[in-house]
């Protein structure tokens, strides 16, 4: 998130510090004042001979009720400043705090069209290249056919998938329903740990299945994408070489845990709180290289909290990222 200019700051020492001055002023004068009416009052005394001593004036009545007058006065341009300072900052505080979230919502906003941009751009491109091939040689041979149909599918597949997430998301926040039905929550870890190992040709990826797992109630489409989700995101951030290891057992007699560690770059404690943001992705968008959209954590959070599980980010050792996935047997 981009800092607050520093002439903000500035401005708010500017007028914290003239604040002080002119307290510091007010009280000068205010003491510049009693020390006025006490002189006057001293000279009124003595023309009146009601003191025949200088020592005699402190312990007059009226120069007691002038010393308690300016004390309170004191008193309330001190408490009055105190005040105004709580408030002044209080203020500040409140109006730089949502200053920053909109800023940080301006650059989630502007990192999400940049990766968008991005996610969109690079298929079609392969799409439109290959429509050209195709319209340009006529003949080609079966085996080049062969290849460009399958890249233009999983390009097309691309799409299709990065479409389905920006829908899912905004369902997620409004109108999202559970289509539940019983599931075999080892199978869909299986199945998408082999579409990691097709789709990342690098990855190593070790999957242990406790047996006997039992079988949950829940969205099939909406599990499938939190699974793929993360074995995807540990391929992805884990390279060159993605050593992934994945886990699935019970969790007592109410619930299994699913367990997904990888070897990758790891992510920050201070951003351990923001990557279930909605567009939010770690790092800077214009020198960032990895693929995506900053919707995939959130999608996942959404999806298990709807469930009635929890999700659980740590740090993996030596390096890297382990999330756990508590879901309910029934």
């Amino acid at each position: 998130m981009r800092k607050l200019p520093l002439i903000s700051y500035a401005i708010i020492a500017y007028m914290l510090l003239a604040f002080g001055w002119w307290s510091i002023l007010l009280l000068r004068k205010n003491e510049e004042a009693h020390n006025a009416r006490v002189d006057k009052l001293a000279i009124e005394l003595a023309v009146q001979k009601r003191i025949e001593r200088a020592s005699d004036f402190r312990l007059t009545e009226n120069y007691q009720r002038l010393t308690e007058r300016f004390e309170k006065q004191q008193r309330m341009i001190l408490g009055e400043a105190l005040l105004l300072v709580i408030s002044l900052a209080g203020g500040l505080y409140l109006l730089f705090r949502n200053l920053k979230k909109e800023i940080s919502a301006a650059e989630q906003q502007r990192n999400f069209l940049l990766s968008i941009t991005h996610e969109l751009k690079s298929p079609l491109a392969g799409i439109r290249l290959i429509l050209e091939t195709f319209q340009r040689r006529r003949e080609l041979k079966p085996e080049l056919q062969q290849k460009l149909s399958t890249n233009a599918l999983a390009e097309t597949d691309r799409l299709t998938a990065l479409v389905n997430d920006l829908l899912l998301s905004a369902k997620l926040e409004n109108v999202y329903q559970l289509n539940r039905e019983e599931i075999d929550f080892g199978q869909i870890v299986q199945d998408a740990a082999d579409r990691v190992v097709l789709k990342y040709k690098g990855a190593n990826v070790h999957v242990d299945i406790e047996p006997d797992i039992p079988t949950i109630s829940g969205d099939k489409p909406g599990l499938t994408s939190v699974v793929v989700n993360l074995l995807e995101n540990a391929a992805k951030y884990s390279q060159p070489h993605p050593v992934i290891h994945t886990t699935l057992a019970r969790g007592g007699d109410t619930e299994i845990v699913w367990t997904v560690e990888d070897n990758g770059m790891g992510i920050p404690d201070r951003e351990k709180r923001r990557v279930w943001t909605k567009f939010y992705r770690v790092g800077n968008e214009d020198t960032r290289s990895t693929k995506g959209t900053g919707l995939g954590l959130f999608i996942v959070r959404q999806i298990v909290e709807k469930h009635g599980g929890q999700i659980e980010l740590r740090d993996n050792q030596p390096r890297g990222t382990v999330f756990r996935v508590y879901l309910p047997v029934k």
